[in-house]
């Protein structure tokens, strides 16, 4: 864990202190541009947001804006908890936020090559049948119907699925369904990932991360996805 928290300490000069205050008295100064500022974000999440090769920091270019800003507003009020991400966040305006998250839904660097599988043909089998057609006994919808047949998210708060590790998705996953990831009610993940046993979470997480890239990285406009459950994240 110690790793990960060192890249975090370059927030304290560019992100939680405003950008005149981390400056030095001398005469160069950095450019006063959220592109500068967000390059604090690059140590964990890549240059433009691409992910790096640590999979516990997922993928932020060209997520829609609504989705980011969520989550930004998540950590900074605590319903998503992990402690460098709120502590540096813990002060930080609707707007200000608002900005990042509009910064980096406008990137488009290109995908991370696809994760040769491991896993069996049998369980890639079964995580792309919950992907694409959802599991009508146990009641799970399939995750193209909020997340799209590209699975590439909508607007304004849905996210892509792709370039993202197994082990981030299966994380995200287990978080949902164990309470300690939240999003505004109704929480529709954490239903969805209520019904999800552990074999089922590893079989989705090892099937999204083996996809190739997308051919067009857009999300899906706003209300064109069927979406089967309310979610409060995604206001109607």
């Amino acid at each position: 864990m110690a790793h990960r928290l060192i890249p975090l300490l370059g927030f304290l000069a560019w992100v939680v202190l405003p950008i005149g205050a981390a400056q030095s008295q001398t005469a160069e100064r950095a450019p006063d541009t959220i592109a500068a500022r967000v390059l604090a974000c690059a140590p964990c999440h890549g240059a433009e947001g691409e992910g790096t090769s640590d999979v516990y920091f997922p993928r932020l270019a060209g997520k829609p804006a609504g989705y980011l800003y969520n989550q930004l507003i998540a950590f900074r009020d605590g319903r998503r908890k992990y402690p460098p991400m709120n502590y540096l966040l813990e002060f930080q305006t609707d707007d200000y936020l608002k900005k990042i998250a509009e910064y980096f839904a406008s990137l488009r660097p290109a995908f991370p090559p696809p994760v040769p599988p491991v896993d069996s043909k049998e369980i890639l089998a079964r995580g792309e049948a919950i992907v694409k057609n959802g599991d009508p006994q146990h009641g799970i919808p399939p995750c193209s119907a909020c997340h799209g047949q590209a699975l590439g998210g909508m607007e304004p708060g849905i996210p892509g699925l792709l370039g993202l590790r197994a082990a981030y998705i299966s994380g995200q996953l287990g978080g949902w369904r164990y309470g300690t990831r939240t999003a505004l009610a109704p929480d529709c993940m954490q239903i969805v990932a209520s019904l999800l046993t552990e074999d089922d979470v590893k079989a989705v997480a090892a099937y999204l991360s083996s996809r190739p890239s997308p051919a067009d990285p857009s999300f899906a406009p706003r209300g064109s996805l069927p979406m089967p459950l309310e979610c409060g994240s995604e206001p109607h």
